[in-house]
Parts: C-alpha cells; structure tokens; sequence
C-alpha cells in the first residue's frame, strides 16, 4: 500500500519504539514472580519508549510540539502541529503480561487530528488514517459495523477500579447497558478500543476520564472508517475530551440514549 510521507514517519517512530516494547515486554514475566513486582521496570519501559517516539518525530518534523503522557507538553516553533503520543497504552495489562496494548501517535493541525497511529507491536496490528483518505489495519480498508440493534452488538467499556472513576457512575451504566447487548467487554486499553470499533470487532465504546494521549489517533481512525465519536452528550469529541462514546451511527445513537438515562 501506498502511504504519505506523513505516515510512513509515524509508522518509523512507531515501530523503532516497539522494539524496545517488545523486549521489555519478554522480561515482564519473569519479574512477576517477585513480591516488588514489575512496575518500576514497565515505568522506565514507558519513559524510553516515549523518548525513541519524540527523538524520531522531531527529527523528521522539527518545530512541531509534543504531548506526551510521560514527559507532558513540548511548545515547537510550529505552533499550528502538535504530536499526541502514548508511549504505551495499556500500561496494566503489559505489567501483568497481557498482550493487549499500544503505541498511540496523533497528529493535530490547528486544533483538528488529522492523521493517527495506533499500534499493538506483539500482535503487529497496525491501525492507521489520515484525515479524508480512509483508515486501514495494516492494508485493509476499515469500516464501521454494520449491526442496527444492541441486541446484536458487542460493546467495549472502561470500568472503574480501585482509585480511579466514579465506581456509582460505572455501575448504573453497566446496569442499563448490560441487559440490552450481545456482549459487554473490557481490555484495557482506550486506543485499541477505538481502533477495534473502527474494524467492526466492537459495535461501540463507551469510558470515562480519558487524557488526549489516550484518544487522539481514535478519534480519527473510527471517523475515517465511516463511524462517530462524540461526549456522552452527544457533542463532537475533541482530543480534550474526557468522556468519549464511539460507534456507528445507529448504535451509538441508541447507546447514547441509554447511558443518558444511567
């Protein structure tokens, strides 16, 4: 497939990164056994993975700005391009060996992403768009589901846990959700959510207190692939929103109906 220069440099960051994922991932295993466990070792596998993404990407873009989760906001010269990058999204599930997690590069052009990674480097999906050219898993076009009802519909969600979220919140809606879908799921990681609704495996996704690292190249990724992402009100998602819903049209309207009345 042929890509744009633009993307051929995230996908170059990206997968330099992975490398250094994926090896740190292989030793996260043996450190399970130990009573620290392995969360210091995933926090410095985090921060090189992050510095390998800036290093490349402001070498082949320099003046361009950079939010990372790890090392903040970065002001370039070029104050109309920003990166918006996840390191590695799905810090839990790497800490206990789950392969289920990402790296995450957004790109925003004066307010608007207009072109997005999201990469799981153990499996070598490769989920990729850029604004008005579609969004692809590797070299496969993606479009939204097609299922109407949530009664057909497998759902994704984020959950609170221990420390984080409005657990009273999290258990009406899953209250109200629960009895009407096919199937309700949580991974773990908000990115490859997005990314999953974006190539119909999910039908829609739902979470709450998300950081613009979490959804910047998502939100791009479902739009290009023909679906919507908005707050749970109903307005447009920007990479400040905190409480997203992504789906198609017909399903994320009649989620949106119901975790209002949740």
């Amino acid at each position: 497939m042929l890509r744009s220069a633009l993307l051929n440099v995230m996908i170059k960051a990206a997968r330099k990164a992975a490398r250094t994922l994926n090896r740190d991932f292989g030793e996260v295993e043996n450190l399970q056994v130990s009573l620290k466990g392995p969360a210091n070792f995933v926090t410095s596998a985090d921060r090189r993975a992050e510095q390998i993404l800036r290093e490349e990407l402001s070498t082949a873009r320099p003046g361009y700005g950079f939010l990372g989760e790890e090392s903040g906001r970065y002001e370039g010269s070029d104050k109309t391009h920003t990166w918006i990058v996840d390191p590695l999204d799905g810090t839990s599930n790497f800490m206990h060996g789950i392969p289920h997690f990402a790296i995450s590069i957004g790109l925003e052009r004066e307010g608007t992403i207009v072109a997005g990674l999201i990469y799981n480097p153990v499996n070598d999906d490769l989920f990729t768009a850029e604004r008005g050219k579609g969004a692809f898993l590797n070299e496969t076009r993606l479009r939204v589901a097609g299922r109407r009802r949530l009664a057909d519909s497998v759902i994704a969600c984020g959950l609170p846990h221990l420390g984080r979220g409005d657990l009273a919140l999290g258990a009406r809606e899953i209250a109200a959700v629960q009895p009407q879908v096919a199937g309700l799921r949580r991974f773990g990681a908000a990115s490859l959510d997005l990314a999953w609704v974006a190539a119909g495996r999910f039908d829609a996704y739902w979470d709450h207190n998300l950081s613009p690292w979490d959804i910047a190249a998502g939100l791009i990724v479902v739009r290009e692939a023909g679906g919507f992402v908005t707050d749970l009100n109903g307005q447009e998602a920007t990479p400040t929103t905190a409480d997203v819903l992504a789906g198609n049209e017909m399903v994320h309207g009649e989620m949106l109906k119901t975790l209002k009345a949740a």
